[in-house]
């Protein structure tokens, strides 16, 4: 190469000291500059990270005067939309931590701002690089399962809220579904090649986040910790989509498509009260069929790897800007299950179903 990557961090919170260790790994990358809104804030982590050759601001327009090829954003929701748009207007190209953004306007704002500046615009889904999510994408995409109709996706922690900025509606716009409901939209749609959604019917509720017994902050729990819908699709295909942060249940069930010619069972790996959503690996792969009039069920062997997932959305996001190709995890798709969960959002509020209408980027 000519020269390094040159890459910005915008946002210091405890997810941009996994960004930096990822960017560190690779030779070809130089972390130039880091910007976070409180005062000092991004000095001091500048410092902590040992980046003593990194500019230091206290606004992301600032850090965006800079020369950069890309900047990792890991700042709370709420800054999502704006510090996108003002990156890819000013030349950047962006690998945007997860959820998209607040509402499903901005979302169509800072995809229509990537469409407009021919930069990249990644959104950060690490799951995606196991290669036992790529293997369930093969096997559902090979036609194996003939026409899938429906597809249950979702999971539930036991016991798993945070706290801070993910419980105010205001900062984080919801709760388990932007939190880790995105986890699951995004490994049932990938798997299925994103098709659109045309409406969805839902129900969510924060019995336990609001509920002092449960949760040390309830007097400021504002989002949902819970919630279910029956999302309808273009081609006749319906989703039922649930997540949980806390329940009086070991399990929401396993994820599962339903072919006319097979299904396909599966669980997510990990154990413990933060485990059984869909922001890890996979525990297991079953198919089930008929053959020679016998109805059985094959057990499909998970794929073994010491992957670091984290490390790998990022690697694919600076080589991806190295070689000048297009974005990994593109905003045109993560827009669609954007849509979904505002969908969620506006048909639990509404008490019916209510229709999602999304711009045409095809």
């Amino acid at each position: 190469m000519s020269k390094n990557l040159r890459i910005g961090i915008i946002g210091t919170g405890g997810i941009a000291n996994a960004h930096v260790a990822a960017y560190k790994k690779l030779p070809y990358v130089e972390i130039v500059g880091v910007a976070d809104v409180i005062p000092d804030k991004a000095a001091a982590f500048a410092q902590a990270q040992g980046l003593t050759e990194a500019a230091s601001f206290d606004s992301h327009t600032e850090l965006l005067r800079m020369e950069l090829d890309g900047v990792s954003i890991c700042t709370p929701n709420i800054s999502h939309h704006r510090t996108t748009v003002d990156s890819l207007r000013s030349g950047k190209n962006v690998l945007l931590e997860k959820p998209m953004s607040i509402t499903l306007q901005e979302g169509i704002e800072m995809t229509q701002a990537a469409k407009e500046s021919g930069k990249m615009l990644t959104l950060g889904f690490q799951p995606r690089y196991d290669p036992n999510m790529k293997l369930l994408q093969t096997i559902v995409q090979s036609g194996r399962l003939g026409n899938v109709y429906y597809v249950e996706t979702g999971g539930g922690r036991r016991r798993g809220m945070p706290g801070g900025t993910f419980i105010s509606k205001k900062l984080a716009g919801a709760g388990a579904m932007a939190d880790i409901g995105c986890y699951s939209l995004d490994m049932a749609l990938n798997t299925l090649g994103y098709p659109r959604p045309v409406s969805v019917s839902a129900f969510t509720s924060n019995h336990f986040g609001t509920n002092p017994l449960y949760h040390p902050e309830a007097s400021k729990f504002e989002v949902e910790d819970f919630g279910v819908a029956m999302v309808r699709f273009e081609n006749d295909l319906v989703l039922q989509f649930k997540i949980s942060w806390a329940m009086h249940m070991d399990s929401l069930g396993a994820t599962m498509f339903l072919g006319t010619d097979a299904g396909l069972k599966v669980t997510p790996a990990g154990t413990g009260p933060w485990s059984g959503v869909w922001d890890g690996s996979v525990g297991s792969i079953t198919l089930y069929h008929d053959e020679y009039g016998t109805q059985t069920s094959t057990p499909i062997p998970t794929i073994g790897h010491q992957l670091n997932l984290f490390d790998r959305k990022v690697h694919d996001f600076a080589e991806a800007v190295r070689d000048g190709r297009e974005a990994p995890i593109p905003g045109e798709q993560i827009l669609i299950q954007q849509a979904i969960i505002d969908g969620v959002l506006r048909s639990a509020e509404a008490r019916r179903e209510v229709s999602i209408e999304l711009p045409d980027f095809r």
